[in-house]
């Protein structure tokens, strides 16, 4: 897996769900594997609602890895 720079210091841009005032940003996604990465943590621990919006974010910016995703195509359904 690629290095990440401190939490702190990514973009906004970078997480699967946004930071929000109180609240950092969850599942970076950085790079591809950061984002398959995403898709197994949320799978293990997130509600319904955030596996939905990883989904969401991984198919915007990997739209390969969602094409071959079973679980990007059943939580966008």
């Amino acid at each position: 897996m690629a290095p990440i720079k401190k939490r702190s210091r990514l973009k906004a841009t970078t997480f699967a769900i946004k930071p929000t005032k109180g609240s950092p940003g969850r599942y970076p996604m950085s790079d591809l594997s950061h984002a398959r990465n995403a898709l197994a943590r949320v799978s293990q621990f997130g509600t319904p609602k955030e596996k939905r919006a990883v989904a969401r974010a991984v198919k915007r910016k990997y739209p390969a890895l969602a094409k071959r995703s079973a679980s990007v195509k059943r939580w966008l359904k």
